[in-house]
């Protein structure tokens, strides 16, 4: 009888260590299951293209060119350029991770009303553009649209100002870095696509799970142009502390705005004083052609 009661402990504690083996298995093989997920798909969670274009800038009275831009991997890109009489020069604007041009008409006016031409695209995959996207197509998109403006419209650089969105200020970042503009302008953009997966998923290797990168803050430094970094105090997606570690990593000269707002609506169109301080920006660093 005593022999049989020394022998309870022993198999109560086998069969807690059983179980928590178990457990320990189903949570790892879970976190396995997420991380091929993640990987396999993260496309799909970077990228929400639509294709439906339901405006034109012809809806809001504003003349353009409705384009099909050749990159250099062989793919045609949907982009539209509307022009300005007396133009002070020529923006390039590289919008966020969702939707399309059509969704953008509201910047269109705005550059318009402030003298400038503008060049506006499509990545692969969105809108009209062929393709599938991906950080390297996004690229090559982007310079697309800087050789229509620099080699068919015969902009000089000094006069083409880069303006992105979200991770189109990282396009444009690294567009910058092949191509020295006269001016570069970014809002609510991060300093690296790990970095924002990091805040969001902390439990996951998200630095081992990306192949898309979109590492800013190790292109930053490198940019000579005149630059100026907006991002909305109430940002949740991409906090504004984020944001300043990339300014503070960019090489001068650089002007760092604080907005009210939140990602989706904070920015140079915030307010009027925001708007004019954009406007003067460009008016300082865009050079005229002599």
């Amino acid at each position: 009888m005593a022999e049989e009661q020394r022998s309870r402990p022993a198999a109560r504690t086998w069969s807690w260590r059983t179980r928590a083996m178990r457990v320990g298995l189903i949570v790892l093989l879970t976190d396995a299951g997420v991380c091929v997920f993640v990987a396999l798909l993260q496309a799909k969670l970077i990228y929400f293209p639509s294709r439906e274009y339901h405006s034109t800038p012809a809806d809001v009275g504003l003349e353009f060119e409705d384009l099909t831009l050749s990159t250099s991997d062989g793919l045609g890109i949907s982009a539209w350029y509307v022009p300005r009489q007396k133009a002070n020069g020529t923006v390039i604007f590289c919008h966020g991770n969702a939707g399309n041009m059509a969704d953008r008409l509201f910047v269109i006016q705005l550059f318009h009303k402030l003298g400038y031409n503008l060049l506006m695209f499509d990545y692969r995959g969105y809108g009209g553009s062929e393709g599938r996207p991906d950080e390297e197509g996004t690229y090559l998109d982007a310079a697309a649209a800087w050789d229509y403006v620099a080699e068919i419209k015969k902009e000089p650089p000094s006069r083409i100002a880069l303006v992105g969105r979200s991770l189109g200020g990282a396009v444009a970042i690294d567009l910058a870095l092949r191509h020295p503009p006269g001016a570069l302008v970014v809002e609510a953009t991060f300093t690296s696509l790990a970095d924002v997966g990091r805040l969001h998923y902390p439990l996951l290797p998200v630095g081992w799970l990306l192949r898309y990168r979109y590492d800013s803050l190790d292109k930053v430094p490198h940019l000579t142009c005149p630059k100026q970094f907006y991002h909305g105090r109430e940002d949740g997606l991409i906090p504004i502390e984020n944001g300043r570690r990339l300014f503070e990593a960019a090489a001068a000269p650089k002007e760092f705005i604080e907005t009210p707002g939140d990602h989706n609506s904070a920015g140079f169109a915030w307010a009027s004083e925001y708007t004019d301080g954009l406007a003067e920006f460009l008016r300082v660093s865009l050079r005229p052609t002599p």
